[in-house]
């Protein structure tokens, strides 16, 4: 994030070919009118009197939209930050690697390595779906853009519980907040050239210009090219994210921020139990077919924000999105219906499906708040105020090839199948996929909400907050020339309260509630009732401690309705009938401690089916208690590093530690992804003012272990020992 000051009297308060149809429309049209109404409204909203004149602003940076202005011990709720230090420590290229440092986080199906998928705090948002997340403030992660790269981002919020009072309708467990790397007026540069194991080899740059005393711009950019531990599976990755920004007066700046990616990567559905065991063939085994090709994915997104001090208790903060992604290519992936797969009648040869998708979202928000203090007599009001809008298509064409059952005796060639001991890539032709879905799905919403955190004593705050949507699905089924709409009005409330043991302890209650849209219709062709989440959390925080450590213990509990489960009276449709409970306990530590840089995190979580339903995917049954998939009971993260000299040159060094409980690997039955503990080292040192070298090792004692599944026909391997040395040019 941006800061900057200036000294003043006050300071600012702390494919085949296919025929179809797009239906994109344009997600931000008549943006501006809202703007303008919006400005409008700020005007009448705020008294002229607040206008009078103020001897001089300090400006300290461009705020966050949606947090208002509130120190880590007045905030009724756990949030992790994790900075551009604790990043840069990590090595993290991709969102999934960052987010591997909160324990409350786990990784979910990713969809063959082609997007980011996670669950916090045990619960994970629409499978068919990337998870969302946001950048600064806008969602982000709806789309298909691939995996998410780190070269543009400054640092991650980790905001635990349910947030729909502000943000709207969310992921049921948490929000991720992604903030972007920022102009500012100090004129500096990086280039990054690193290379590493499996033949990978990356080039980052990073340049802030100052163009006059009130105008700055930066670029920031990637390019990546790497093999990779799976046999035949290469990877081609460039992005870029210009940001300019515009300082009108000393209250007001304007920030522009384009982001284009663009990535070719092979649909990797990873490796398989036999007989549900893990292990019985080489973790490098690719089981889809290299003459597939890649999957591309593109992304192409706008951001302005224009922020306005009134004064130092009240500020504006108006908001403009869109961003359009692409996903499309063939993909060759294992067979996961029983009644076609063959390797359950052999043990070596694996039925396959061959796919074709070609995917599009188009977003478009625009959003406008006003932030400030009020006093009535002696009771302090903080308010966070606004509304927003939005516009999200997403455009799916998707065809199959698929082998007959097995009673019908099909071929080798039939069911493009592949030893799993050993392969032979290309020996069939490549099946033409034929039509399977065709449709469009759009959501639209506006939403009002407000929070107040009132001041009650010096040492006791409530804060209470509640979101008004009014919003709509349409869901257009192209196949069968169909259309399907349902509007509904959510109203989410939040409560929250804060006290104040000491300047550098407190704690704290709150309780929220959240909702998510469920795509598709039932058997009667009616649209789904939202996934709704009701969640509440107690704990306590700690500032400041000993040289510099924070810390928060929370206890939470979540319970989560309307999750589609499989129709038991008409097959192949589902119903909103499931129920699932996640409560546990999470500590999380950070900061500095005897010299050394500390990041601590550790979740325990009890996540759970609550009811007896049938899963939405093979109708196998679910039983009330049956854990939930991909979630670990137990979970820790720790980070450590110290900075030094040797021969009068900048030395830093450390280790890093995760931890990851056994989960549950497939749906409705008893297949387990194993525990496992990996551990790094990394050390950096400056060899002159402008260059510094940089060397780690990830999976320092080469263990086997898996990330995610979805199925054991469905597992994605970790990658085995590996090293990355980087060259830093600053200047």
């Amino acid at each position: 994030m941006l800061h900057w000051r200036k000294i003043g009297k006050r300071s600012a308060t702390s494919r085949p070919e296919v025929s179809r149809s797009h239906g994109h429309s344009a997600a931000a049209e008549n943006q501006s009118k809202p703007l303008t109404w919006l400005a409008a409204g700020l005007c009448i909203v705020l008294p002229q009197a607040s206008l009078a004149a103020v001897d001089e602003i300090t400006v300290t940076g461009l705020r966050q939209a949606y947090q208002g202005e509130f120190a880590p011990l007045e905030k009724p709720e756990a949030v992790q930050q994790l900075d551009a230090k604790t990043l840069q420590d990590s090595g993290a290229k991709s969102l999934s690697e960052a987010l591997d440092l909160s324990a409350a986080v786990s990784r979910q199906n990713n969809f063959g390595g082609l997007w980011n998928s996670f669950a916090v705090r045990g619960f994970v948002g629409d499978e068919n779906l990337p998870s969302n997340y946001l950048v600064n403030g806008f969602n982000a992660g709806r789309g298909f853009a691939g995996p998410r790269d780190m070269s543009s981002v400054e640092s991650i919020d980790v905001l635990k519980g349910p947030k729909a009072a502000l943000f709207g309708r969310g992921e049921p467990g948490g929000t991720i907040n992604l903030v972007t790397k920022r102009p500012g007026f100090d004129p500096k540069g990086q280039v990054v050239v690193a290379a590493g194991s499996f033949d990978t080899y990356r080039l980052d740059g990073d340049w802030n210009t100052p163009f006059s005393d009130n105008f700055a711009a930066r670029w920031v950019g990637f390019y990546e090219e790497a093999d990779s531990f799976r046999d035949t599976v290469t990877s081609e990755r460039k992005g870029f994210s210009p940001s300019l920004l515009w300082v009108l007066a000393d209250a007001t700046r304007l920030n522009y921020e384009l982001e284009y990616s663009q990535q070719e990567i092979p649909m990797d559905r990873g490796v398989l139990a036999v007989a549900g065991k893990l292990g019985r063939i080489l973790e490098s085994r690719f089981l889809g077919e290299p003459g597939d090709g890649p999957i591309s994915a593109e992304a192409l997104g706008h951001q302005l924000e224009l922020q306005h001090d009134f004064n130092p208790q009240w500020s504006a903060l108006l908001g403009l999105n869109t961003r359009r992604t692409d996903l499309e290519g063939f993909s060759t992936e294992p067979e996961l219906a029983a009644n076609r797969q063959q390797l359950y009648r052999d043990g070596q040869n694996l039925t396959r499906q061959r796919r074709f998708r070609d995917y599009a979202a188009e977003y478009g928000v625009v959003r406008g708040e006003v932030v400030g203090r009020l006093h009535w007599g002696a009771i302090e009001h903080r308010l966070l105020a606004g509304f927003d809008a939005d516009h999200f298509e997403i455009d799916q064409v998707f065809l199959r090839a698929r082998a007959p059952a097995l009673s019908t005796n099909p071929s080798l060639t039939q069911q493009q199948a592949i030893n799993i001991y050993e392969p032979v890539y290309g020996q069939y032709p490549l099946p033409t996929p034929g039509p399977q879905t065709n449709s469009l799905e759009t959501q639209k919403s506006q939403g009002l909400f407000i929070q107040d955190q009132i001041s009650l004593t010096e040492a006791l705050d409530v804060r209470l907050g509640a979101r008004l949507d009014d919003y709509s699905q349409t869901l257009r089924n192209r196949t069968a020339n169909t259309r399907t709409q349902q509007d509904h009005k959510r109203t989410t409330p939040q409560a929250g309260v804060v006290y104040a043991l000491s300047d550098k302890a407190a704690l704290y209650a709150s309780y929220g509630e959240n909702f998510r849209p469920l795509s598709g219709v039932d058997a009667a062709g009616n649209g789904f009732s939202p996934n709704a989440t009701v969640a509440s959390e107690i704990g306590v925080k700690w500032d400041e401690l000993a040289d510099g450590l924070a810390a928060s213990l929370s206890l939470f509990k979540i319970t989560q309705d309307n999750m589609l489960t499989a129709d038991p009276a008409n097959a192949g449709f589902s119903i909103e009938a499931g129920k699932a409970q996640s409560q546990g306990i999470e500590l999380d530590v950070n900061g500095q401690l005897a010299g050394w840089n500390l990041w601590f995190s550790y979740a325990y979580l009890d996540a759970q089916m609550r009811n007896n339903v049938l899963d939405a995917n093979f109708g196998a049954s679910i039983r009330s208690g049956d854990r939930l998939l991909n979630i670990p009971k137990q979970a820790a993260s720790l980070q450590i590093s110290r900075e030094t000299q040797f021969a009068q040159r900048a030395l830093s060094y450390g280790l890093g530690y995760q931890h990851v409980g056994e989960r549950l690997g497939e749906t409705a039955t008893g297949f387990t992804l194993p525990a496992y503990n990996l551990a790094r080292l990394f050390t950096r040192y400056a060899i002159s003012d402008a260059l510094a070298l940089r060397l780690e090792v990830n999976n320092l004692f080469d263990e086997t272990y898996y990330t995610n599944s979805f199925s054991a026909l469905w597992v994605q391997p970790g990658t085995p020992r590996s090293a990355r040395l980087s060259a830093e040019l600053s200047f």
